[in-house]
């Protein structure tokens, strides 16, 4: 029988208890929500916030801070709560070590310090936690080697290592964890290759090793943990060729991402099997072969990129057939295929893609012919990007439909004509990239509608004219504004005061006459200016000197601002400008 909460021995451990939480909020130095108002020494710590007692012997048995903004550090009093078996600290910002006291709680079964700014190496007898079922030290900076002994943990469910500062090799000893469903140790500095051992736990679900230095090939016993749904193993350094059956000894297969490595080979067409697959990325690979034309089969599939690589169609294949094998792919948001060999025109067909399409990447490959107006369909669109093809014709003014887009990419192709007035339309865009083609005539004034656009790349094109005002007023504008290799024309704008936050300007190869106006002052971001070979007129405005940006950058950037056919005496005067390069 449990002791009552009146009896001089409960009484005693539960003011141990309420010690070691004093204890340990001394140790916090900022409470922004209050939360330790409620720890008051005169009432039980049972109804203190964040604490729950079991019921059996009114002991401190769970401890659920996370989320409340807390600085300072763990104090070693944590380890005197020895009947705890949930420690959830995360999503704070505490500093510090976690203190080695802390593997005195043998009774501890979650253990979550996850996303706080937790340093140095993990306690050196962590070994002691048998009853642990959650590790999650994720978004940290514990430097060290992922320590062998975590392989004792037999009990563990979880282990998430994830965003911290972790060196070495994977441990074959965490093989042992048998009982082990997720493993995640993305986002750190591994290295070495993935141990043939972890092919033997039999129960894993996620196995995440994304942004490390890992190499060599996967081993074959990856492959046949079956109970595996998400295999992510994401920039590396990772070579070799898949398994054709992968999508038979991986029947739970949700979720199959291997960007960013060296894999060559085919894409496994038995893959296309798992009719559950919600993500497929293949990236920056070196695979070979075909797309697969079986993309129907998978009416879950939310994401396929297979972006950058050296994949071609096969002998009965072409863009509109591949677009009209996705016809049941209805949840397919995320669709790349740039980079690729691919090659033919643009169908007419593009228009029956589904409406929840958000991203389209086709860029990079050898298309020919023109956009046609039924690109205005995808009204789902986030991101249309068909830059590097060859691409002929005018931009349809149905793009304008799409109003939801905020990436619009179709650089180094032969468009030609106008730019549509209608793109004006796109008040959500935040980058846009007309660059390297051949469209002609005046900027659209409704381009002073992009309220929200961060970058704007209109260079090496024929356009002609003046710059509209509007475009130089566009308060948005952070990133860049590229308006050189064209026919502008005309004085400079006076007022670009505007462009306070404009980090790049390029004005240069134009037509644009009179002096550089004193308004630039205004634009107290800029870190790289260039107006070269255009007409503009003595002398340099002093204020040039003034703008924070070319201040800061001085010492990092060492940028070079250049000026049609002005000496370079006229510098000499300011610190700031530490180079120029005349050019006629």
């Amino acid at each position: 029988m449990g002791l009552s909460v009146h009896h001089p021995l409960a009484s005693l451990s539960l003011n141990t208890d309420k010690e070691a939480l004093i204890s340990f909020r001394s140790q916090i130095s900022q409470d922004p929500q209050t939360l330790f108002l409620s720890w008051d020494q005169n009432t039980s710590p049972c109804n203190w916030t964040g604490v729950s007692c079991n019921t059996r012997n009114r002991r401190v048995a769970s401890i659920n801070l996370s989320s409340h903004g807390l600085s300072g550090s763990i104090s070693p009093s944590i380890g005197n709560l020895s009947f705890l078996t949930s420690l959830q600290l995360q999503n704070n910002q505490l500093q510090g070590t976690i203190p080695k006291e802390i593997t005195n709680l043998f009774r501890l079964k979650v253990l979550n310090l996850s996303s706080n700014s937790l340093e140095e190496s993990l306690p050196s007898n962590l070994s002691k936690l048998v009853n642990l079922r959650i590790l999650d030290l994720t978004s940290n900076t514990i430097t060290r080697l992922v320590p062998n002994q975590l392989g004792d943990l037999k009990n563990l469910n979880i282990l998430n290592l994830g965003n911290n500062l972790f060196y070495g090799p994977i441990p074959p000893s965490l093989s042992n964890i048998s009982s082990l469903t997720v493993l995640s140790l993305s986002t750190n500095s591994l290295s070495g290759p993935i141990p043939y051992e972890l092919g033997r736990l039999e129960k894993l679900q996620v196995l995440d090793l994304t942004i490390n230095n890992l190499t060599g090939t996967v081993p074959p016993s990856i492959y046949n943990i079956s109970s595996l749904v998400s295999l992510v193993l994401a920039s590396n350094n990772l070579y070799g060729q898949f398994p054709s059956n992968i999508g038979d000894t991986l029947p739970k297969l949700l979720v199959f991402n291997i960007c960013f490595n060296k894999f060559t080979g085919e894409i496994p067409d038995s893959l296309y099997n798992l009719t559950n697959i919600k993500v497929i990325r293949a990236a920056h690979n070196l695979l070979e072969g075909t797309v697969p034309s079986r993309l129907g089969n998978l009416p879950f599939l939310e994401m396929y990129n297979v972006g950058f690589n050296k994949l071609v169609w096969d002998k009965d294949q072409d863009l509109d057939q591949f677009i009209k094998s996705l016809s049941n792919s209805s949840q397919l948001n995320f669709l790349a295929f740039d980079g690729n060999l691919l090659e033919g025109v643009i169908p007419d067909s593009i228009g029956n893609l589904s409406k929840n399409r958000s991203k389209l990447f086709m860029g990079g490959n050898r298309f020919t012919g023109k956009i046609l107006e039924s690109i205005g369909h995808l009204t789902g669109l986030t991101l249309l990007n068909m830059s590097d093809n060859s691409l002929t014709g005018e931009i349809p003014q149905e793009i304008g439909n799409l109003k939801g887009l905020q990436v619009l990419e179709l650089a180094r192709n032969q468009l030609a004509g106008r730019i549509p007035n209608s793109l004006g339309d796109l008040g959500a865009l935040n980058e846009i990239n007309l660059s390297h083609n051949k469209l002609e005539d005046m900027i659209p004034p409704s381009f002073e509608n992009f309220k929200n656009i961060l970058s704007m790349d209109l260079s090496n094109n024929m356009l002609n004219g003046s710059i509209p005002n509007g475009v130089l007023n566009l308060q948005s504008l952070s990133a860049i504004l590229n308006l050189s290799k064209n026919l502008l024309s005309g004085h400079m704008p006076q007022d670009i005061s505007c462009l306070e936050n404009l980090v790049s300007l390029d004005l240069s190869d134009n037509h644009l006459s009179s002096n550089v106006p004193s308004s630039i002052k205004g634009c107290q971001s800029l870190e790289k200016l260039n107006m070269a070979r255009n007409h503009l007129s003595r002398p340099i405005p002093e204020t040039l000197a003034e703008p924070k940006g070319f201040r800061a950058s001085r010492s990092i950037f060492k940028p070079v601002f250049w000026f049609y056919s002005l000496e370079a005496s006229r510098f000499t005067s300011f610190e700031v400008l530490e180079s120029f390069i005349q050019e006629s």
